[in-house]
Formats: C-alpha cells, sequence, structure tokens
C-alpha cells in the first residue's frame, strides 16, 4: 500500500496543478516497472476541448513514452473517479490496474453510476483499487468548489450593482 500512497500523492500534485489553473483539481499519473511515463491534469476551460481530462493527457503521453497504444503492465493512478470517456479509454489502452482516491457519484463510471472497467462483455478488465489519499482528494475538491461558489456569487452581486447603476442612471 505504501506504494499505492507514494504515486498517488503524485496525482494530487497534478491536482493541484489543476488547481492552481483555476481548472477542477483532477490529477493522474501511469506507472510501469515502478516509473512513472505519463502525467495529466485537468485542462478542459484552458484548452477549451471536452477531451482535455487529467486520464486521457496521461494515456496519451504514456503510450508516446512506451512507444505503444497497450498499456498492459500499467497502473494509472488518478485522484477522481474517470468519467465514461475516460474509462473507455482505460480499457482501450488494456491498463491493468486503477488506483482512484475518491469516487464521484454524479459522473464516475468506475463503480458509482456503472463500472465500464469491469464489463465482462468487454475484451479487456481492470483491477481497481479505492480510497487511497481520499480525505486529501476530497479536500482539494471541496476546496476548488468553495471558490467556485464564491466567485459565482462574487459575479453575481457585480452584475446586479452593474444593472442597479444602469437603470439608476437611465431613470436621470
Amino acid at each position: 500500500m505504501d506504494t499505492d500512497v507514494k504515486y498517488m500523492k503524485k496525482a494530487l500534485a497534478q491536482a493541484r496543478r489543476a488547481l492552481a489553473a483555476g481548472e477542477v483539481p483532477i490529477g493522474c499519473v501511469i506507472v510501469c516497472n515502478d516509473r512513472i511515463v505519463g502525467r495529466g491534469f485537468n485542462r478542459r476551460n484552458t484548452l477549451k476541448t471536452t477531451i482535455a481530462h487529467a486520464e486521457i493527457t496521461a494515456i496519451d503521453k504514456a503510450s508516446r513514452k512506451l512507444g505503444d497504444w497497450r498499456l498492459e503492465g500499467c497502473t494509472m493512478y488518478v485522484t477522481l473517479e474517470p468519467c465514461q470517456m475516460c474509462a473507455g479509454a482505460i480499457v482501450q489502452s488494456r491498463i491493468d490496474r486503477v488506483v482512484i482516491a475518491t469516487m464521484n457519484p454524479k459522473a464516475g463510471c468506475a463503480g458509482s453510476i456503472l463500472n465500464l472497467l469491469n464489463m465482462k462483455e468487454f475484451n479487456h478488465q481492470v483491477a481497481i483499487t479505492l480510497d487511497v489519499c481520499k480525505d486529501e482528494s476530497v479536500a482539494i475538491m471541496n476546496e476548488f468548489f468553495e471558490d467556485l461558489r464564491k466567485r459565482n456569487k462574487a459575479e453575481k452581486k457585480a452584475r446586479r450593482e452593474a444593472k442597479l447603476t444602469y437603470d439608476t442612471e437611465s431613470l436621470t
């Protein structure tokens, strides 16, 4: 379990990079032979693309580094349960194991809503380990969403005040 904590801490560092960029703080690393071969963090808003998820970025980097789209023998460490797109990419890339910090009951496809990683109908199934560094991952997510709510509230107030100023000026 020490190895899982070690690499999940690396994924959490990636999540902090997303947080610093104002993105939903999701981070991921892929490990092969006790070596990180791919890293990624969420950058959907920054890159303005649906596919800029941490897992997709890490899979792409690992595939390029290893020179193969098949990532057999690799373990993925991700701070939030993968969505359907990422779970599909994990199955397609033949990753052996996924270690997840915290589940995502609204969009998770490694057990929360459904489990694409363990469907017998697919030609590949993935071993799953849950709740590694869960508290730290949840804390980072909570920090992001608390800040987002504050920013949204401040923006709403500023719009309301601007409208009030405009309405008052139009009366004079």
